[in-house]
């Protein structure tokens, strides 16, 4: 059943919700059987839903997290408390929802085939009402306005950041980008955005404005104090609603302050809105959030690590040079396959100044740039060929194979789908501790 479930990666990405609509009305609205915050935003929606999910476990709260994509296994994508869904319930709500798919068809309800992400989505909105979630925090997949997630009606949301990625779908301007992203606000809602840039929160207040939404901005009349500590932030923050910490973020990296900083205030309305959560388990949760490959540093034979992150955009590509340069200024390797749909020579501009030797790999996705092309913009940006540490190792493993020999940590990084391979390969090998 889940071949014919990832089959329908074929019909590629549509934007629209009519398809899951329907689908949603023919399994009787399973989105309406429970509380839903929606997460938005370009980069930074993964870390603050699990923020938020986190803490919600904390407070008791039977709780539900939808995000996309999977680095290993589709169940990923769908956790229930604090494990992924299971496998025979995974493959019963397939068949079940496939089921309903392949009637609507018959009948002529749904004139196309609906997506991969469409299915899926009703999938996760099917798996919570069977768990009876009282609470759900559902991550957009893209964009915001025309993403099949976008058919919940959620009581608060969150728009985390907006940068340029996906530009193909969601437009060239960071106007266009936003006004997608605030596709998510609905009327009466209370909507939490990120420092966000001035042209792109124009759009988002406008849009509230518009629609009759509560808009906070997030870092406003908030007070940070944070400090450093091996990568990891020590954070206290009063906010208008409350003082928290100070509490040692378990994510890496100084920008996830600021994605702490929404993931409160999102929790903040939630709580305005009767979801119970108190301060003590905000606290907990922000100390616990798991997110796995962003900035996560691998204990490897040896005493080596790899450095895992999920960095596929520019902006992502910026997070990530920071922490390098700050945390590791020995200049590691870098293994990087990187989407010919991204901005290739850009996200490279942003890492190889903090990076030494370059293994151009190849991510399983037929998207990745080919190891010629990789190879050919490393040598423009950093030219000397071999001379300049500049590698082609089609396979990542055998590329971080390579890479340890000479050096003891060692920057995965250019692709999600490259960095979800690597970490399985780890696990797989009993290396991960």
């Amino acid at each position: 059943m889940l071949d014919r479930l990832f089959a329908l990666e074929h019909f590629g990405i549509k934007l629209g919700l009519e398809n899951v609509t329907r689908l949603c009305e023919a399994l009787g609205h399973p989105e309406r059987t429970f509380t839903s915050l929606h997460v938005a935003g370009t980069n930074a929606k993964g870390s603050v839903t699990a923020m938020v999910h986190s803490s919600l476990l904390a407070a008791g709260v039977h709780a539900g997290r939808y995000i996309s994509p999977h680095l290993h296994d589709l169940s990923e994508r769908y956790v229930v408390g604090s494990t992924p869904v299971d496998a025979a319930t995974l493959n019963r709500v397939a068949e079940d929802v496939l089921a309903v798919v392949d009637r609507l068809r018959a009948e002529g309800v749904l004139t196309v085939s609906p997506t991969f992400f469409e299915v899926t989505t009703v999938m996760a909105f099917e798996i919570f009402r069977r768990a009876a979630i009282e609470t759900a925090v559902i991550e957009v997949g893209l964009g915001g306005r025309f993403d099949a997630t976008n058919v919940i009606s959620p009581v608060a949301g969150a728009i985390t950041t907006i940068g340029f990625d996906h530009q193909q779908h969601l437009g060239n301007t960071l106007e266009a980008i936003a006004f997608e992203k605030a596709g998510i606000i609905k009327p009466g809602m209370t909507v939490v955005a990120g420092d966000l840039p001035p042209a792109a929160m124009r759009v988002v207040q406008r849009v509230a404005g518009e629609r009759g939404a509560h808009l906070i901005e997030a870092s406003h009349d908030v007070l940070v104090d944070s400090t450093m500590q091996d990568g990891r932030a020590r954070v206290t923050l009063t906010t208008p609603g409350g003082s928290y910490g100070p509490v040692h973020l378990s994510l890496r990296g100084a920008h996830q302050v600021a994605n702490a900083t929404v993931a409160v205030r999102l929790l903040e309305a939630a709580r305005e809105m009767g979801i119970p959560v108190t301060r003590s388990a905000i606290e907990r949760g922000l100390a616990s959030t798991e997110w796995p490959a962003r900035l996560e540093l691998v204990p490897v034979e040896s005493g080596k690590h790899v450095l895992i992150d999920a960095a596929h955009n520019t902006d992502g590509a910026e997070v990530l040079a920071a922490y390098l340069k700050r945390w590791h200024p020995e200049r590691p390797p870098l293994v990087v396959s990187i989407m010919s749909d991204k901005n290739v020579a850009e996200i490279l501009r942003i890492l190889l100044p903090v990076t030494s030797d370059v293994f151009a790999t190849l991510a399983p996705s037929p998207r990745a740039t080919p190891l010629d092309d990789l190879v050919r913009v490393v040598a423009e940006i950093r030219p000397g060929g071999a001379d300049a540490g500049i590698h082609a190792v089609a396979d990542p493993m055998e590329a971080i194979e390579h890479a340890l020999a000479r050096h003891d940590v060692v920057c995965v990084a250019g692709s999600i789908f490259l960095a979800g391979a690597v970490r399985d390969a780890l696990m797989r090998r009993a290396i991960l501790h």
